[in-house]
């Protein structure tokens, strides 16, 4: 269920109901045709490649796969989220959004703790007597 489409052509939305497929959209990886996808759309950013202000390495890095996550890392612009439209080809196809996600893995890793909930009370506690007890000497002087 695929099809070509140029990239640029302001037609509006007649992407819309064009699905691909991730093996095609990873076949597109060359300087010759470079495809992208974000948020589950597919971009033809092959006659951008020279214009990109973060150089043509960036999009060839992330070329015929999913480049959502750097794409939002870097914070782009209203103006720059509006001129990608223009480069939309059509939708990843329903069936293969899943083989995108990856496996969450934390951002920040935990001790995982036997100890029972007392310790979560008790190291404060001994630490609010002793502030008291510093801010009552600290008066009487």
């Amino acid at each position: 269920m695929g099809g070509s489409g140029e990239a640029g052509g302001g037609g509006g939305e007649a992407w819309r109901g064009r699905y691909y497929r991730l093996e095609e959209v990873q076949r597109h990886n060359t300087s010759q045709s470079t495809w992208i996808i974000l948020h589950h759309r597919i971009y033809d950013v092959t006659k951008f490649l020279d214009e990109h202000p973060g150089g043509e390495e960036v999009l060839r890095e992330q070329a015929g796969g999913d480049a959502t996550e750097n794409f939002e890392d870097v914070g782009h612009s209203t103006d720059a989220r509006t001129l990608s439209e223009s480069f939309i080809v059509g939708e990843l196809h329903p069936d293969d959004r899943a083989k995108l996600q990856k496996p969450t893995e934390p951002l920040i890793t935990t001790v995982q703790s036997n100890s029972s909930s007392w310790s979560n009370w008790v190291i404060p506690a001994i630490a609010a007597i002793i502030v008291a007890l510093m801010y009552r000497s600290y008066m009487s002087d």
